[in-house]
């Protein structure tokens, strides 16, 4: 049986990191699953309250980060929030419409689309705010698959 729960574990993990950079998986319920599945093999005794709390704050810190890197990509290089919005919207369906290469062409469009089609700036600000949101992505993308690491890196301690 632990052969069996640990491939679980381990795949929920991997999908949650794959969620790094396909954000319609939802990378959150991932790792809480592999908890879970923990928790209903082995017995939630070695998940203690505190557990729950040090990773609940981790998940905020996550949710947190994929905001802000985002918001703070674009504003840095004079976006709005009509292209914090496209770059999010682009970041969403980028991948279904171009399936390779969507995850980042997707945010830069939806910023440069709404910075030209929402603010009516002119090429070089719009370019610029794209490129803006692609860093924030980027940016959140690194710092996403850290925290992930450190919480399954924490229930690995937890646990063993």
């Amino acid at each position: 049986m632990g052969i069996l729960m640990w491939t679980i574990i381990i795949v929920l993990f991997v999908i949650a990191f794959v969620g790094l950079v396909y954000p319609i998986i939802p990378s959150l319920l991932f790792i809480a699953g592999g908890f879970l599945v923990y928790g209903f093999f082995q017995g939630f005794d070695s998940l203690t309250i505190w557990f729950w709390i040090i990773e609940g704050l981790f998940l905020l810190l996550l949710l947190g980060a994929d905001y802000a890197t985002n918001l703070l990509g674009v504003k840095k290089y004079g976006g709005s929030k009509a292209a914090v919005w496209g770059s999010t919207i682009g970041l969403l369906v980028g991948p279904f419409v171009i399936p390779i290469f969507g995850i980042i062409i997707g945010p830069f469009l939806g910023a440069f689309l709404a910075e030209l089609l929402v603010h009516k700036k002119d090429l070089k600000d719009a370019f610029k705010s794209g490129i803006g949101s692609l860093i924030g992505f980027l940016s959140g993308v690194l710092a996403k698959g850290v925290i992930q690491a450190i919480m399954i890196i924490y229930f690995l301690f937890v646990v063993f």
